[in-house]
């Protein structure tokens, strides 16, 4: 029977502001050793310190990297950002596309016409459809989740 991991409660915060170190056992500086200030499980922490380490106390770069366990790219990335947005540029960034990005408005026009035309196809069946059709390779549950929403509703103007 699987277990569940036990969070404390800094971890959690930290999870939750989309903060927390994704491996903070690879941090190896000193700093972050037997103290509870410096704290590897906090990213943003850990990436000001490296910064800090190259910027002020004039550490080299491939080392820096090593002791914090990151690649060089990596650190002149978190570089680029600080210097450019400050702290809230060491804030992990959201990778991915943030919404549907297949399903444009003509796509979603047509899954429409073909669900009214005969409404016993599966999403399956119209995700096939727009791939044969359209070109358009989406997830079965795109289709559903792009058919559950409602059109707009047109405002009319009060004259």
């Amino acid at each position: 029977m699987a277990r569940k991991r036990v969070l404390d409660s800094k971890t959690q915060r930290l999870r939750s502001r989309s903060v927390l170190h994704p491996h903070p056992e690879r941090v190896r500086d000193p700093l972050f050793e037997g103290t509870a200030f410096f704290d590897p499980r906090d990213q943003v922490q850990v990436r000001y310190e490296m910064l800090r380490r190259v910027q002020t106390e004039k550490h080299p770069v491939s080392e820096t990297t090593r002791l914090y366990g990151v690649s060089r790219p990596t650190f002149y990335q978190a570089q680029k950002r600080f210097s450019h947005d400050g702290l809230v540029g060491l804030v992990s960034q959201r990778r991915g596309p943030r919404h549907g990005h297949k399903i444009t408005e003509e796509v979603l026009q047509a899954l429409r016409e073909a669900r009214t035309e005969d409404p016993s196809r599966t999403p399956r069946d119209l995700a096939r459809w727009v791939e044969e059709r359209l070109g358009v390779h989406v997830h079965p549950r795109s289709v559903s989740r792009a058919l559950e929403k409602k059109p707009p509703r047109r405002r009319f103007r009060a004259s």
